[in-house]
């Protein structure tokens, strides 16, 4: 009798363990929380870290979901990490949302890249009212292929509706990348993500450019660029802003002349700032 009481209190033990996996006390919003590492998908690389400010409210506090790049292959949230701190001082209404997503190799393509968005975003809305925000008001960041995979998810997903969209120097036509390329492994690698070439599968291509999917609808847009970019050419900036001018979305496009992929000093806070006033602009 005594083994099976001492089994039934370990199995009752396990259990809560167990339970103690996907449940956690009350967030309380009156206090700040980082919490790393949580999970919104079965894969290792589908976690994001969770920055929430103290004096949260489901009905002010604003979301911002961070997407890195690393050209679909690479990269980390790791990426964004350095930023978040300055992010929290400008924006402190705002709560941060830092995103890994599984990297194009094997049976990971693009389109598993924006399944893994699409979930992290739906989880982010799922649990609102756990976290303290307000789901009418998340913006989507990313830089280079995260910049291109938010855009995809801003543009592309009926729902959640996105009070904005910030493009840090992202591909925004693919077909074009590929015909047009500035560098002789630009078709290469878009291939690779791919799994195929424009001539044999067009409709992969236009699919996955976020200038095929610009109505009046898709949310105010901020784009930055740099002006000698050897990565990811500014003409792909500049087909986006021309794109969203004719369909009369508000949006923005900051290039910067001297600058390649991506920039620091001066031109990085100048950047933050245009952010800031951006987002005070369309999301207030």
């Amino acid at each position: 009798m005594r083994t099976l009481f001492t089994l039934l209190i370990s199995m009752i033990l396990f259990q809560s363990c167990q339970d103690g996996k996907t449940t956690r006390p009350a967030l309380n919003t009156m206090a700040a929380y980082t919490l790393p590492d949580v999970s919104y998908g079965p894969d290792s690389l589908q976690r994001m870290d969770v920055y929430l400010p103290a004096g949260r409210s489901a009905a002010t506090t604003k979301a911002m979901i961070l997407v890195h790049g690393g050209g679909w292959t690479g990269g980390n949230k790791r990426d964004f990490a350095a930023y978040i701190d300055a992010f929290r001082k400008r924006m402190p209404d705002y709560a941060f949302f830092n995103l890994n997503y599984r990297l194009v190799g094997g049976a990971v393509l693009l389109p598993q890249q924006e399944e893994d968005i699409r979930a992290a975003v739906n989880g982010i809305v799922s649990k609102a009212g756990e976290y303290g925000i307000n789901p009418q008001k998340l913006v989507l960041l990313g830089a280079s292929a995260g910049a291109h995979l938010a855009l995809l998810q801003a543009y592309k997903q009926p729902a959640p509706k996105f009070a904005a969209v910030v493009d840090f120097f992202g591909p925004t036509d693919l077909q074009a990348m590929h015909d047009s390329p500035w560098h002789p492994l630009v078709p290469i690698a878009l291939q690779m993500i791919t799994g195929t070439k424009p001539s044999l599968q067009p409709a992969a291509y236009r699919n996955a450019s976020p200038v095929s999917f610009v109505t009046a609808a898709v949310p105010p847009t901020l784009i930055f660029h740099g002006g000698k970019d050897n990565v990811v050419d500014v003409s792909q900036s500049r087909a986006l802003a021309d794109t969203l001018k004719g369909a009369g979305v508000p949006h923005e496009l900051v290039i910067y002349p001297g600058e390649r992929h991506g920039w620091q000093g001066a031109n990085l806070k100048k950047s933050f700032d245009k952010l800031e006033d951006f987002l005070e602009k369309h999301v207030p």
